[in-house]
């Protein structure tokens, strides 16, 4: 599946946030401060991964009602998917 610059640009924001999450670490920052940074990136990742699985769904979907499939399977797939990650 190709991945478009905005789910992209969604990781790289993430980057960041984990680079600044180490910086803290690195300057002993206090703890509630760095929790509350981690908690954001692990937000903006799990966010991050409900538009991955959307997007994919969604390909896969009409790639099935194309070819006269059945798409209940993916639709499983991407439940289970989204259910894992938590």
């Amino acid at each position: 599946m190709k991945y478009n610059d905005p789910v992209k640009n969604r990781i790289k924001r993430i980057e960041g946030q984990i680079k600044g999450i180490l910086r803290m670490m690195e300057e002993e920052k206090d703890c509630k401060d760095l929790v509350g940074q981690m908690s954001a990136a692990r937000n903006a990742l799990d966010r991050a991964i409900g538009v991955v699985v959307s997007e994919n769904l969604e390909v896969c979907i009409r790639n099935q009602i194309e070819k006269g499939e059945d798409t209940e399977s993916f639709i499983q797939e991407a439940v289970n998917l989204l259910v894992k990650s938590r």
